[in-house]
Formats: structure tokens, C-alpha cells, sequence
């Protein structure tokens, strides 16, 4: 049985997680900001834990983590407003990144999402530039740290059933639906899979049976 600690908890993603990896049998702490959302995270078989990481200190969130063995960062800010956005999906991601060495979770996954980086493209006025920019800082420093880091970038997020089949480096052109029960699904698989480590994994729902997906290519 592994422990995994997943902020962001009562994210739809997330919830399909906890309730992918408790059914495993795996040991969840899912961590939230509202206490009122405790009741959905526990009806998935996790554990919930109520901090808000936008105002913890890298300390605090250390100590949220100390004793797990892995950590999937799903939260987000949900736009609005931009200073928020920086504060959470760039700030409190990074204080976390910190967090997970300070207390010797070494594996962290990051759920981004399709064609983040610093070439995402997004114009500077465009409502969207401050999530896309604040991703892309954060993984960015991710990708120096020290930890056995793995980011996920599914495509544009739907509530479709899932089929467990995805399509892994699609064109970032078209559709990149990617039901969330996938995106779930992916994350649970790499967190079986050290081999994903160091591994930036973009995709999309597709033909693949994410198992076969996730081989490494020869």
C-alpha cells in the first residue's frame, strides 16, 4: 500500500484519483481549503486534510505531506483573478515542490495541462496568459528540482465517461478533449510507473489503452 497526498482534493479530477487509488488500496490524505468539501473527498474512500496551501507557509505544507510517499499537485485557482492565479497554480505549486523535499516525499506528480511552457502562446492580454504563465513557471522549477517528478498535460478537460484510451504527444492543433476520468486514470498509472519520472507526458483521450500508452517507446 502506498500513501499519497493529493492537494487540491475536491477538484473533479482529483476525486476521480482518490477514488481510482483507495479502490487499489492504496492509503489517500486529500487535501482541501474548505472543510464543507470534507464530506465528498471522504465519500471516495480518502482521508481529508483541510489547509489552504495559497496562504501556508512551505513549513506547514511540509508537515501536510511528512510520511507519504508520493504527491499530486491538482489544485488551481480556477481563473479569476490573476493575482490569485500566480498565488496558487505558481506560488503555493512551488512552496509545495519545496515542501515535498523538506519532508522527504520524493515522487511528485503535476497535473498541467496540453502546450504549457514558455512557448504556450497565450497573448499577454488574453484572460487565460496569467494560468498559463504561472504553469509554466511552475513547471518549470519543478523540472529543477531534485525530486522524481512527473508532469501530466492532458488536453482540454471534459466530464465525457472515461475509456481508459488516450492518444500520448497529440498535436496540440484541434481537439484535445480529455475526459477527467482519464486524466485521473493517467495519474494513478504513472504513479505505478517509476519509469515516468523525469517524464513530461502530454495527452488526449484517444485509441491507446493508457497502460500501452505509457510504455516506454523503443
Amino acid at each position: 500500500m502506498t500513501r499519497i497526498v493529493i492537494i487540491g482534493g475536491h477538484g473533479k479530477v482529483a476525486l476521480h484519483l482518490s477514488a481510482l487509488l483507495t479502490t487499489e488500496g492504496h492509503s489517500v490524505t486529500s487535501i482541501i481549503r474548505n472543510p464543507d468539501h470534507a464530506v465528498d473527498v471522504a465519500a471516495t474512500g480518502a482521508t481529508p486534510s483541510v489547509l489552504d496551501v495559497e496562504n501556508s507557509t512551505t513549513a506547514a505544507i511540509a508537515d501536510a505531506l511528512r510520511d507519504h510517499d508520493a504527491v499530486v499537485w491538482s489544485a488551481g485557482a480556477g481563473g479569476g483573478s490573476p493575482d490569485r492565479t500566480y498565488a496558487v497554480d505558481r506560488d503555493a505549486a512551488i512552496r509545495s515542490m519545496d515542501a515535498a523535499a523538506e519532508a522527504g516525499v520524493g515522487r511528485y506528480i503535476m497535473v498541467s495541462y496540453l502546450g504549457a511552457g514558455p512557448d504556450h502562446g497565450v497573448p499577454a492580454e488574453n484572460s487565460f496568459f496569467a494560468y498559463a504563465d504561472a504553469k509554466a513557471a511552475a513547471d518549470d522549477y519543478l523540472r529543477g528540482t531534485t525530486l522524481a517528478w512527473t508532469i501530466l498535460g492532458p488536453g482540454t478537460l471534459t466530464d465525457q465517461p472515461g475509456t481508459g484510451l488516450i492518444e500520448v504527444d497529440p498535436s496540440r492543433e484541434g481537439n484535445g478533449a480529455t475526459s477527467r476520468s482519464n486524466a485521473a486514470s493517467v495519474a494513478a498509472a504513472v504513479l505505478d510507473l517509476p519509469g515516468t519520472a523525469g517524464k513530461t507526458i502530454e495527452f488526449r483521450d484517444g485509441t491507446l489503452p493508457i497502460a500501452a500508452a505509457l510504455e516506454p517507446q523503443p
